[in-house]
């Protein structure tokens, strides 16, 4: 098998980086290397910016309708190369063929909102606020915005924040995971393809130097970011000494509750999915499960019976319910998650550890796993695992969970099942997270409303996607006039 190369795509061409420094990107499902990717410097940053500077006056005055029109050619030509993105996508990542799809389509979806741009960008003006002086406030851009995007949903994450700044009027330097760069490479050869301005939108393959330099760079004016709690926060930190807007999404530690009145048959599916789906390698997969009352252990009994049924085994398959983690690192440190666990005395119930795919004995695969009778304080129940491990913790009230998920570090996204809009209520008029599920496992909102938890969880004041995006890459500008 030939390994593929990665490039960057700065000002409308692809160019090799500037670095010798070139990680290795596998297929977690075999185990073996399939790219090369630089890890770059601030060279190669300094190159994308400048392209993206020198393009923004020109992009800045392109009609907002006319820039949508560059986004509604783009939103066509994916949904052209739908299956070969998503295909992509699991043979890096890992994840099911099925998920890949599902995240393929929450990226366009996001092209689609933002094509509103011609609603969602217009300012107000009021008359006679005085006598014979008006006011009115626009909305313009900024100039350039970037992007540092984590491994989990390669394609997805990136296009909450790449088609907004875009359609405003700015111009982008995208940094995609560099565990997982070929799905964004695939994707930028179709934006070549649709023919961007030169600059208006970049990319720049590396790892923790090209993060820095993004950070301190004196031409971006503001920077997205997924992934963990620590990484966000020093991304927020940076962001606000040298003056950047930010968005920085960390980690979670998401609760499930389950109640006495829950339709469990029905809900059963969605419950294996927030748990299990994408090997619990995202920051909205349920994490602790928390039985209320009575009827738990018939619960419990059910759950594991439905974890059971679930095959594992090379995302590619159309059968398969769970892929492999994203790379033999993350798989041990998921496996050194579920050996805690058992030390401090959670009862494994089902064991992950050395799990094997026949046919795949390289594979990069932890098992589903499920701890009974944790307790608040143990390691499993604080810390983020991000794997297919659930911690379940047994609860007399809902109270008890309300509790629980306000004394996690965390404040995603928390799910109940019930059928007692009481119990609704409380759950969402009480509990910290900024995402609720109600009798649905992954509290995922659609790209018209915001994404973004609270707490450890969310740093930075606007959220991903909604509405509220179009602020985040706009200032405003307020005139008071009057004349004689």
């Amino acid at each position: 098998m030939s390994i593929r190369v990665m490039q960057n795509y700065i000002n409308g061409d692809w160019v090799d980086s500037t670095t010798d420094v070139f990680g290795t990107v596998s297929n977690p499902a075999l185990g073996e290397q399939i790219a090369s990717v630089p890890y770059g410097n601030a060279q190669d940053v300094n190159m994308a910016v400048q392209a993206a500077v020198d393009a923004f006056p020109e992009w800045r005055e392109t009609p907002p309708l006319a820039r949508a029109r560059y986004l509604f050619r783009l939103k066509d030509a994916f949904e052209e190369e739908f299956e070969e993105i998503a295909r992509v996508l699991t043979i890096e990542q890992g994840k099911a063929i099925d998920e890949s799809r599902g995240e393929v389509r929450r990226m366009i979806e996001n092209i689609e909102h933002a094509t509103g741009v011609t609603t969602m960008m217009t300012g107000y003006c009021l008359e006679d606020i005085a006598q014979g002086v008006d006011s009115s406030l626009y909305r313009q851009p900024m100039g350039v915005f970037a992007c540092i995007a984590p491994y989990n949903f390669p394609a997805m994450v990136p296009w909450w924040f790449l088609p907004y700044a875009l359609v405003t009027g700015n111009t982008f330097v995208l940094k995609p995971s560099e565990q997982v760069p070929m799905t964004q490479n695939r994707i930028f050869e179709v934006i070549d393809d649709v023919g961007f301005p030169e600059g208006v939108v970049n990319m720049v393959n590396g790892s923790r130097d090209v993060v820095n330099a993004i950070l301190e760079h004196e031409d971006i004016e503001g920077v997205s970011f997924v992934g963990s709690t620590p990484t966000a926060k020093y991304i927020y930190e940076r962001c606000g000494a040298t003056g950047k807007r930010v968005q920085s999404l960390g980690g979670a530690k998401n609760i499930v509750a389950v109640m006495p009145d829950a339709d469990v048959q029905a809900g059963m599916p969605s419950l294996i999915t927030s748990f299990f789906g994408c090997a619990g390698q995202r920051c909205l997969s349920g994490s602790i499960l928390s039985p209320v009352g009575e009827g738990a252990d018939a619960f419990v009994d059910k759950f594991v019976a439905a974890t059971k049924a679930m095959k594992v085994g090379d995302g590619l398959d159309e059968s398969v319910a769970m892929g492999p983690v994203v790379s033999k690192a993350h798989q041990e440190r998921v496996v050194a998650y579920i050996e805690k666990g058992v030390a401090e005395g959670a009862d494994l119930i089902l064991d992950g550890r050395n799990f094997s795919v026949a046919g795949y004995p390289d594979g990069f695969f932890v098992g589903p796993t499920i701890f009974d009778n944790v307790t608040p304080d143990m390691t499993i129940a604080r810390e983020e695992i991000f794997g297919p491990v659930v911690s379940i913790i047994r609860s007399e009230t809902l109270d008890d969970v309300i509790q629980l998920v306000n004394t996690r570090n965390f404040a995603n996204a928390a799910c109940i099942y019930t059928q007692n809009a009481k119990a609704v209520r409380e759950m969402r008029y009480k509990a910290a997270p900024g995402m609720i599920g109600v009798n649905i496992g992954i509290a995922a909102p659609m790209s018209f409303f915001p994404f973004g938890g609270s707490g450890n969880s969310m740093f930075g004041d606007i959220k991903g996607h909604g509405r509220e995006i179009f602020q985040f890459f706009t200032d405003t500008k307020v005139v008071i006039e009057r004349y004689f």
